[in-house]
C-alpha cells in the first residue's frame, strides 16, 4: 500500500468552515455546529484505506473519552466516489454502524473541504483550540498496518490533553501517515 504523509497545515491556522451532508443523521452540518468548548478535532478519514481501518477502534475510544471533556468530534470523507465506490455516502453509513462511530461522519463531494484543510491523507487529524486555531495536526501514534506497534493514540490524545488542561505541547508533531486522498 502506498503511504502518504500529511501536509501539515501550519499551526495557528483558523479553521476552514464546511457545510457537509453528516451520513448518519443526513443533516447538513458546519464547523460551528460542531465545534467543542474545549477545541475540535477534525478528521479525514474514508472506509477502504487500511490505515484507517486499522486504526478505527482507537479513534472512536479517542471520540469517547474526549466528547465529554468539551472536545467537538467529527470526521469527513473527501474521496472521489466514482473511482472509489466503496466510500460512497451509503457504505459511509454502514461503516459508521460496523465501527460504532456515534459522532458526525460527512460527506465531502466536492472536495473543497479537503482542500481548504489541506488533506493529504487518510487519516489525517486537526485539533483546533476553542479559538478555532489549530493547536496540533499529525499522527494517532506510531502505529502502522504490520508495522507489529499496537495502537495507544498517544500522540493525538496527548495533544488533546495538553490542550483541554493548558499544557505545552511536545514537539516536534510527527506527520499523520496513511492512504493518499483519492482526488478526481
Amino acid at each position: 500500500m502506498a503511504q502518504t504523509a500529511s501536509a501539515m497545515l501550519p499551526l495557528g491556522t483558523i479553521a476552514p468552515d464546511f457545510y457537509l451532508k453528516d451520513t448518519n443523521s443526513n443533516d447538513m452540518l458546519s464547523f460551528e455546529d460542531l465545534k467543542g468548548s474545549k477545541g475540535t478535532l477534525v478528521m479525514f478519514i474514508c472506509n477502504h484505506c487500511p490505515f484507517v481501518i486499522h486504526s478505527i477502534k482507537e479513534v472512536v475510544m479517542i471520540a469517547n473519552d474526549y466528547r465529554v471533556q468539551g472536545i467537538g468530534i467529527v470526521a469527513i470523507s473527501s474521496n472521489d466516489t466514482v473511482k472509489y465506490p466503496e466510500d460512497s455516502p451509503e457504505l459511509m453509513t454502514e461503516f459508521a454502524i460496523e465501527n460504532k462511530i456515534d459522532f458526525p461522519y460527512l460527506y465531502d463531494e466536492t472536495q473543497e473541504t479537503a482542500k481548504a484543510y489541506n488533506a493529504a491523507c487518510t487519516p489525517d487529524f486537526y485539533l483546533f483550540d476553542n479559538q478555532d486555531k489549530l493547536f496540533y495536526r499529525g499522527q494517532l501514534d506510531d502505529s502502522r498496518p504490520g508495522n507489529g506497534i499496537s495502537l495507544s493514540g498517544s500522540d493525538l490524545r496527548g495533544a488533546i490533553d495538553a490542550l483541554i488542561y493548558n499544557r505545552s505541547l511536545k514537539e516536534p508533531q510527527k506527520p499523520s501517515i496513511g492512504c493518499s486522498i483519492k482526488w478526481k
